[in-house]
């Protein structure tokens, strides 16, 4: 229970970038919820069930605890069991048709289009490591595909002539993702004078490799985004979900209907998708206040 507890703070913090105090609020509640569950014989996240959670708010409630705290835990609980599923962790999410108090939309962060193309002017595409992460920043632009699908991507499912390539989103369904025109050129160089610098003999077939000819990992390609996100001056709090984010935003901006970015995405429902029209809505009062005489 405790390393899956880990990896689910882990993925908080690195690849959706919450905040610190975000994530040891996360962290509490389910060591909590870990304690009480443990407590009824239940050692790892398979033995979970809708029961053993009634039961937890049950006792969180004879505690005299108030409504809003209780549902904080609860929403915690729910985001872990949603990761838990959709990483193999437990079979069925159990509280999925469980609700919890609404909250306000938060609005994902987001990179204006000079930020980004900062940000992807800092690697040095001249050096193998450069030309790598120019290539992996370019081509998570160009997608809007998560990170863990970056990270997924084998030489094999990138088909630069065509301009598509192939990805595997949650719960294994593949899509098909357009590249553009400035993606390809910096992959088709990577492909011939940077991943040769990486390769080792065994090395896998995933896409992009480390220096030492391994798969990246998550926290590797965050630190590279913190890295050139610092050199191009941007205080914004990124991760690479703030370039999905982006990538989204930009294309709405630039006329894309949603049904096309929610396919895009890989997300089974536009309502996920709708919350980009939110931030469109945003910008456009920002305008207004701005401009009109008498905002």
């Amino acid at each position: 229970m405790d390393e899956a507890i880990q990896a689910f703070v882990d993925y908080v913090a690195i690849e959706r970038g919450l905040s610190q105090n975000t994530v040891a609020a996360y962290a509490r509640d389910l060591s909590q919820f870990a304690h009480y569950a443990t407590g009824k014989g239940i050692n790892s996240p398979e033995g979970l069930s809708e029961e053993v959670l009634a039961g937890f708010l049950e006792e969180l409630q004879k505690a005299g605890m108030s409504p809003s705290s209780i549902s904080r835990k609860l929403s915690a609980i729910k985001t872990f069991c949603k990761f838990a599923c959709r990483e193999g962790l437990i079979t069925k999410d159990f509280t999925s048709g469980i609700e919890t108090t609404k909250s306000a939309l938060r609005l994902p962060s987001v990179l204006s289009i000079e930020e980004v193309s900062e940000l992807l002017a800092q690697p040095d595409w001249r050096d193998p490591s450069g030309c790598r992460d120019k290539a992996m920043l370019e081509v998570l632009y160009a997608t809007g595909i998560r990170v863990s699908e970056l990270l997924s991507l084998r030489i094999s499912d990138v088909n630069t002539s065509v301009g598509f390539l192939k990805c595997f989103g949650k719960g294994s369904k593949e899509r098909i993702v357009p590249l553009g025109k400035v993606a390809i050129e910096y992959l088709e160089r990577y492909l011939s004078t940077g991943r040769p610098k990486f390769a080792r003999s065994g090395s896998s077939e995933f896409l992009f490799l480390t220096n030492r000819g391994r798969k990246m990992s998550r926290v590797g390609f965050w630190k590279l985004i913190k890295k050139y996100a610092a050199q191009a001056g941007i205080t914004k709090n990124i991760t690479p979900h703030t370039i999905r984010h982006s990538f989204a935003t930009h294309l709405l901006q630039g006329g894309a209907d949603l049904r096309s970015i929610q396919e895009m995405l890989g997300h089974a429902n536009i309502a996920t998708t709708q919350v980009y029209t939110h931030i469109s809505r945003e910008k456009l009062k920002q305008a207004y206040k701005k401009f009109h005489p008498r905002a």
